[in-house]
């Protein structure tokens, strides 16, 4: 980092009195402060961090100066070597008021080196990711989804010690085997057992979680939660109840096979779809039209159905649907795999989970396998006129949510609106207060305005578990922008 983009940071961050994601504070005024924690969560997450040193968030923010810049970065190399693997922070220097600011970035390592973790507490409890302006420790799962990776774990091919090969020996199979015969001559004089042990459907004589998942007549019979769950409901948010007190329009469990588990769940999504009219002011012709794009929900949906985490610590956590008024949710357990980013999906060939299932999938005439899912989605949401869809993973979950445009005809007052422009960055409260200086307290804004357009949506907390937190900020939301 050169020195005018260190002071141009510092500045900032006196200006916002935050830190975030990628930054944290240390005023190391005594002294230099333990970073096992924050080292590890950076080198986990994309995009590393930047570690200040000589600000004190305790003091407004203010530039308080480190103790001894040369001692600071002696020993801040020092931890970095106490790390596995070891990292190497690049500091700059800067000199702001007569005081000291020190930056020690962090690279991200690459998945094949994560986690990162403090040797004197080992992977399990010195492993850390990033949340907000916080460290937290990895859970378990987190741990073992990098293993995963680096040691080609495949999950898919896990077996149940219950089921024989019997299980899958179904007419979808047999349809499947005439399929791949057809389409892969040098499997064409095998026999179906040979074919079943090829294609990752069996191992050692037993199913496998991607067999059972694609041909067993009842896969949950070995796998109660490896469905789906779907609900409707009558608000924006789950707690919300209907006129009459209903806290659900429709509640459904759907289980079977994942091409069985794709069309029941179109089915539901059909079913609880608000649907248009559009006259075309021209020719005066009817069309109707579907509240989200069909075609989107559909790839989905598939996406999360093949992607998903099978390994045993997400067993009990099913693929999950939920319908909100002004938008859809499709959440599946395990977060992006492998190297790919959210900034990278539908852009580049990704890191498959389940090639097994993937491959089957292809076979069967389900999906293209071509990494054209993603951008299908996104072209269809566009053509539709609608937000682009928002794509979060974080902590073992994938979530894709749809926004149907109902939350863009929320009426915005003038108050409303110069709120809105002026938090298309975080401010805190007192930020807010200095934007109505005079007009109105900050009380009455803050009942008035803020609180009802963070209920509806349009203001986001960057501390939402912690909504009354000193360090609260107030941003507006991505679709509002």
């Amino acid at each position: 980092m050169l020195e005018d983009e260190l002071i141009e940071l510092v500045e900032n961050i006196k200006r916002q009195k935050c830190e975030s994601n990628y930054i944290e504070l240390k005023s190391a005024r005594n002294g230099c402060p333990k970073l096992f924690d924050t080292f590890s969560s950076f080198s986990n997450q994309h995009g590393g961090g930047k570690i200040l040193f000589g600000i004190d968030e305790n003091s407004g923010y203010e530039i308080c100066g480190v103790y001894d810049a040369a001692d600071l970065q002696k020993k801040v190399m020092e931890q970095s070597l106490q790390m596995e693997p070891e990292i190497r922070p690049l500091c700059t220097t800067v000199c702001i008021d007569g005081k000291v600011v020190v930056c020690a970035e962090i690279q991200e390592l690459d998945n094949f080196q994560k986690p990162c973790f403090y040797k004197g507490a080992g992977r399990l409890k010195g492993s850390y990711v990033r949340v907000g302006d916080g460290d937290r420790l990895m859970s378990e799962y987190e741990v073992y989804s990098y293993e995963a990776f680096k040691k080609k774990i495949q999950d898919e091919l896990r077996t149940s010690e219950r089921a024989d090969l019997t299980d899958i020996k179904s007419a979808e199979f047999a349809k499947y085997v005439l399929e791949i015969k057809s389409k892969k001559p040098n499997l064409a004089d095998l026999d179906e057992d040979k074919i079943c042990r090829l294609q990752g459907f069996s191992v050692g004589g037993k199913p496998t979680i991607a067999g059972l998942m694609l041909f067993s007549v009842y896969p949950q019979a070995f796998f109660p939660q490896l469905c789906i769950t779907a609900v409707s409901v009558p608000g924006t948010e789950m707690s919300m109840t209907g006129s009459v007190g209903e806290r659900f329009i429709d509640n459904q469990r759907i289980d079977g096979t994942i091409q069985q588990m794709l069309n029941d769940a179109l089915i539901f999504v059909r079913k609880n779809m608000k649907q248009k009219t559009i006259i075309d002011k021209n020719s005066g012709r009817r069309t109707d039209r579907s509240e989200y794009p069909v075609i989107a929900v559909r790839e989905l949906i598939i996406n999360a159905l093949v992607h998903r985490d099978y390994s045993i610590h997400t067993d009990s956590a099913p693929v999950t649907i939920r319908m909100y008024s002004d938008r859809m949710e499709i959440e599946n357990p395990g977060g992006l795999y492998g190297r790919t980013t959210i900034d990278r999906l539908g852009k580049m060939s990704a890191d498959t989970r389940n090639p097994f299932i993937a491959n089957a999938l292809e076979i069967l005439g389900e999906t293209e396998n071509r990494y054209s899912g993603i951008p299908t989605v996104i072209s269809a949401m566009k053509e539709y006129g609608l937000p682009a869809p928002e794509f979060i993973s974080e902590r073992g979950i994938f979530r894709v949510t749809l926004y149907n445009g109902e939350s863009e005809a929320i009426y915005t007052s003038g108050e409303e609106a110069e709120i809105l422009d002026f938090c298309t960055q975080p401010r805190n409260r007192a930020d807010i207060e200095k934007l109505f200086d005079g007009r109105m307290t900050i009380a009455y804004v803050m009942t008035k305005y803020v609180h009802p357009m963070i209920e509806d949506g349009r203001l986001r907390l960057t501390i939402p578990d912690k909504p009354k937190s000193k360090k609260q900020m107030y941003v507006r939301a991505d679709r509002f922008v």
